[in-house]
């Protein structure tokens, strides 16, 4: 029911929990006597809602008929983070937040925010800014989407591959993507998995690059492998090769084990915007979010070129 109101409908649960979180310790303080059940909810349910998350992704149909679309996503990933990266250098804005953007923007929105932060040692108000951030300006450019799709001289299969390459989180390609039709939705939808396919490599590139790190400074301990992506890439596997064959999932198990994937995120969002000041939203976030916005356009003329 709460997912009909206005609001919440338009910037999507997991933005909405954040800011609500926020505002909540802005007037109320942190709930110190709820400590140990924010970190649950910051630690383990976020590594949670990534495993089920895996169950969206099917790899065959990726391996048989994105192929093309695994080597645009990789170009996609390529030019978010190094761009958001190479603005904060120039602009000086905060580097683990501006990290965090841009890999949000390359594959997944909060959802590749949530798997990589362990990874890099994120701070948990770090993510949890990102995530708010990217959620919020990811539906923006998805409501854009739809004003400007009659304009456009592009068919729905390749307006919904450029949706698919472009946008943030799966709910913002499906919201841009539905006025197109089923074979644009599905394109769309389709583009966008070989992106979530690619969070399991990068997301090993970035334990290789922080262990290299940690040995060049000769200090702290390696990074830990994340387990957690196993359990992503089994679920996977299981959606994509058993699921359907060797028996099949009733339908509306399945929406209800997505409905509690998306219930689970929410609560770890919830969890991570107690742990933010709203002095961390002006004094770190602007910067990034600016250049946010400046990848992300730059990014729509990108994808748009390499599909058009």
């Amino acid at each position: 029911m709460w997912l009909r109101l206005p609001l919440v409908n338009q910037v999507g649960p997991l933005a909405a929990a954040i800011v609500l979180a926020v505002i909540y310790r802005h007037f109320f303080g942190y709930p110190e006597r709820l400590h140990t059940g924010i970190r649950f909810s910051t630690k383990k349910l976020l590594r949670l809602a990534i495993i089920l998350f895996g169950l969206k992704l099917n790899i065959d149909v990726i391996l048989h008929e994105g192929l093309p679309l695994l080597f645009r996503g990789t170009l996609v990933i390529l030019f978010a983070v190094g761009l958001m990266m190479l603005l904060a250098k120039i602009f000086k804005a905060d580097k683990s937040l501006t990290l965090l953007l841009g890999i949000g923007t390359g594959i997944c929105g909060a959802s590749a925010i949530a798997a990589v932060s362990p990874i890099l040692k994120a701070k948990e108000k770090d993510t949890a800014l990102s995530a708010g951030i990217i959620s919020v300006i990811g539906t923006l450019f998805a409501i854009a989407y739809t004003i400007i799709r009659p304009l456009l001289p592009a068919d729905a299969e390749t307006y919904g591959m450029w949706a698919g390459l472009s946008l943030h989180e799966i709910a913002h390609v499906a919201l841009a993507g539905e006025p197109a039709g089923e074979d644009g939705l599905a394109m769309a939808l389709l583009a966008k998995l070989s992106r979530v396919f690619l969070l399991v490599p990068v997301s090993l590139i970035l334990v290789w690059i922080m262990n290299r790190k940690k040995r060049n400074e000769e200090s702290g301990r390696a990074i830990a492998f994340p387990w957690f992506l196993l359990g992503f890439i089994a679920l996977s596997l299981f959606g994509s090769y058993i699921d359907g064959t060797l028996f099949t999932i009733p339908a509306t198990v399945m929406n209800g084990i997505s409905t509690g994937t998306s219930f689970i995120l929410t609560m770890a969002m919830v969890g991570l915007g107690l742990n933010v000041s709203l002095s961390d939203v002006k004094n770190k976030a602007w910067k990034p979010t600016l250049l946010l916005l400046v990848t992300s356009v730059l990014l729509s003329l990108f994808t748009y070129w390499i599909v058009a």
